[in-house]
């Protein structure tokens, strides 16, 4: 029996240890880490030691002139209103735009109506399910998004009549599904608008139609007053920050016939920040010149998620207001240029008031014949 006991408590596993909780690195208590942290003294008086290091390391810190106030007043409120009665959908509102504010305040000090008549809103056409993948942008994609609205022509124009705004941006998704990439769709509702409201301004900021030019000769007949199309970004640049299919010849090309078929107004924007040189940004100014493009606005990029291209750097306001003049020294109609600038900044208040309007035209336009731009281009007549 004895040996019979001893084969039995052989077979006995020994007992479990309780386990050990083991750390690559030894943490910190909180009392250590609070010691090591700023004092009250310097918290208030923001002289924070750099020895102290939160979020992410690896991305430039947000500065405070990126920084935006909650948006308010009259104009603003009623245009909130206006959008929820009418059924629009605006770029401002679904773009989370910095400047939403700014541009639906219209003009400071002015009554509501005129406010309102000075106020810039863009809306968005044919869905808002995009057929291509720009690395900046945090619209949704597809291959297959869901068909137009024959109505929203009509339903668009009659709702922007009743709106009671002097000037109006009418962007959309890229649309290569389409034969026509949505041309004729766009060119109907701003037929549309001018049969209803005429006095009212219209902008078209559409994508690159595919590359077929006589789709931009579509919306460039089409009663417009100003044909906006962005380049973006620098040539360098764009295979990385747009989709493969986007270019920046082709762009420039766009911009081309738009003006070619009579468009009185050209413009474009680009966004700085992305790892663009001095030099880049000179040859694109200098190529949009040679294409007549009229108007340049310059803004920052900002990250709209973390699966999206990161910012190299963020623009200080000075560098903005350089680029400004060399700008206008080249000779651009108006430029807009700043951290919080977008595509179309302000657009109504500067437009009816200083171009399509006819206020001060002749006087700008003789300083602007006066000059040469920097490479050499002349400018246009």
């Amino acid at each position: 029996m004895s040996s019979l006991a001893r084969a039995a408590r052989s077979r006995v596993p020994a007992p479990i240890s309780a386990p050990v909780r083991c750390l690559a690195t030894p943490s910190k208590s909180f009392t250590q880490r609070l010691a090591d942290g700023p004092s009250l003294d310097e918290f208030i008086s923001g002289d924070v030691s750099d020895r102290i290091v939160l979020g992410n390391t690896s991305q430039p810190r947000l500065p405070s002139f990126l920084k935006t106030s909650i948006p308010t007043g009259k104009s603003f409120t009623n245009i909130k209103k206006d959008l929820r009665g009418l059924g629009l959908h605006t770029v401002c509102e679904e773009a989370r735009c910095p400047n939403i504010g700014d541009c639906w305040g219209g003009k400071e000090g002015a009554t509501p109506e005129e406010g309102k008549r000075a106020a810039t809103a863009t809306i968005m056409l044919m869905g808002d399910t995009c057929t291509r993948g720009c690395r900046f942008c945090s619209v949704k994609t597809s291959k297959t998004p869901p068909p137009l609205d024959p109505h929203e022509p009509e339903n668009t124009a009659e709702a922007i009549s009743r709106w009671g705004l002097g000037y109006i941006v009418l962007t959309s998704v890229d649309r290569d599904d389409l034969a026509d990439s949505g041309a004729h769709h766009f060119a109907e509702t701003i037929r549309k608008i001018k049969q209803k409201a005429p006095q009212i301004l219209v902008e078209a900021l559409t994508g690159d139609m595919a590359g077929k030019m006589d789709h931009v000769a579509v919306v460039a007949n089409s009663g417009l007053d100003v044909y906006a199309h962005n380049v973006e970004t620098v040539e360098a640049l764009t295979p990385f920050v747009r989709d493969r299919r986007a270019t920046f010849r082709q762009s420039l090309k766009v911009l081309q016939r738009a003006k070619a078929e009579g468009v009185r107004v050209t413009k474009t924007s680009m966004m700085l920040g992305v790892g663009e040189t001095e030099e880049q940004v000179m040859d694109a100014l200098r190529e949009l010149r040679k294409v007549d493009v009229d108007v340049v606005t310059f803004g920052q990029y900002m990250r709209p998620t973390k699966r999206h291209m990161k910012v190299d750097r963020y623009v200080e306001p000075a560098e903005f207001d350089r680029w400004k003049q060399v700008a206008e020294d080249m000779g651009f109609l108006y430029v807009a240029s700043g951290p919080l600038v977008r595509s179309s900044y302000k657009a109504g208040e500067y437009f009816i008031e200083n171009v399509l309007r006819g206020k001060g035209v002749e006087k700008k336009t003789q300083k602007l014949l006066g000059k040469m731009d920097v490479a050499g281009v002349g400018v246009p007549v």
